[in-house]
């Protein structure tokens, strides 16, 4: 393997290990740009290497990646409970894909394996996000675009995606600002999520795992190999957790993104490398032990991805901003 493909399957824990020393270097007497990310879009295959490899990680799994349960049932208005979703309101009449796929089985499960993605490589090299500490805030900000590569958007007639999913939206920049805490405190009781529940050190929205007609948006809709796509104010994101802005390490994962409750969100692995279920997370899809957050050794709640439904978050543990909806 050459220098080049080297760096290509470790750029993903590169970047996340480089964005958590850089929030790390912030403190009462740091300047807000020392605590700056910067990320750039500098690559046009490292996507795809990234997503292979998770994959191939993902294929040692306790989870059956062929017949995931379909997480339509699994949305609640009125309480949070394990493995499903708390959602603030029921979305009907939205967008979504058009038609399910031979992935989505009749038996209630779906198999992630076999599901289309939306083809193409699309570089953004103006794609940037800035993440600084300053005082008790963690303040995010960039232009919503990607440090990885994309699929086309909107959906081509001649992509194999179109005959499930005509996603006619454009990915476009956007302004996003958030000020979330930086030493976040679990809230008295869990609450509900809106449609964008944090944001990704790549520079992208994570938006909660229903689309616009309340069902498991990663089992129907389709997405591109670095499971995004965008809405219709072009707002491009996820549903949940990216192999392109993942780590394909060993060991606990890293952190992949902040939640709006100000709490992180890392990888599949847990404390012991192994790739965690529903079981292993509380109703709100994480846990309490011993992470690294900004550069040191603390034990704190946490959030986890999953390759089951809800997939990131199920409901807020500690007290979230309030933003506009995502789509």
């Amino acid at each position: 393997m050459n220098t080049i493909a080297r760096f290509a399957l470790l750029f993903p824990a590169i970047a996340a290990l480089f964005a958590g020393l850089a929030v790390a270097c912030g403190g009462d007497d740091a300047s807000p740009s020392a605590t700056t990310i910067a990320a750039k879009a500098t690559l046009a295959t490292t996507s795809t290497t990234a997503a292979s490899t998770v994959g191939t990680a993902a294929s040692a799994s306790k989870i059956d990646l062929t017949r995931l349960p379909i997480g339509d049932s699994k949305v609640s208005t009125t309480a949070a409970a394990k493995g499903s979703l708390w959602s603030c309101r029921a979305l009907t009449g939205g967008g979504g894909a058009g038609k399910d796929g031979p992935w989505i089985r009749s038996d209630g499960t779906w198999d992630s394996t076999t599901k289309a993605k939306v083809s193409g490589e699309v570089a953004w090299p103006t794609a940037n996000v800035s993440i600084a500490v300053q005082g008790d805030k963690r303040v995010i900000s960039g232009n919503g675009l990607p440090s990885h590569t994309t699929g086309v958007y909107p959906i081509a007639s001649t992509d194999a995606a179109y005959a499930y999913d005509r996603n006619p939206n454009t990915i476009k920049a956007q302004t996003p600002s958030y000020s979330i805490p930086a030493n976040p405190a679990i809230a008295a009781a869990p609450s509900c999520t809106g449609g964008e529940i944090g944001f990704a050190l790549s520079g992208v929205a994570i938006n909660n795992a229903i689309d616009g007609q309340n069902r498991d948006a990663v089992a129907h809709e389709v997405q591109d190999s670095c499971s995004g796509h965008p809405q219709e104010r072009g707002i491009y994101h996820y549903h949940s957790a990216s192999a392109c802005a993942s780590d394909a390490g060993t060991g606990h994962s890293a952190l992949i993104g902040y939640v709006f409750d100000g709490f992180g969100i890392f990888g599949f692995r847990g404390e012991d490398g192994k790739e965690l279920a529903n079981a292993d997370l509380d109703e709100c899809h994480g846990h309490t032990h011993e992470i690294t957050w900004d550069g040191k050794k603390v034990t704190m709640y946490h959030y986890h991805a999953t390759h089951e439904f809800p997939y990131t978050v199920g409901c807020y543990r500690g007290t979230a901003i309030n933003i506009r909806p995502g789509g």
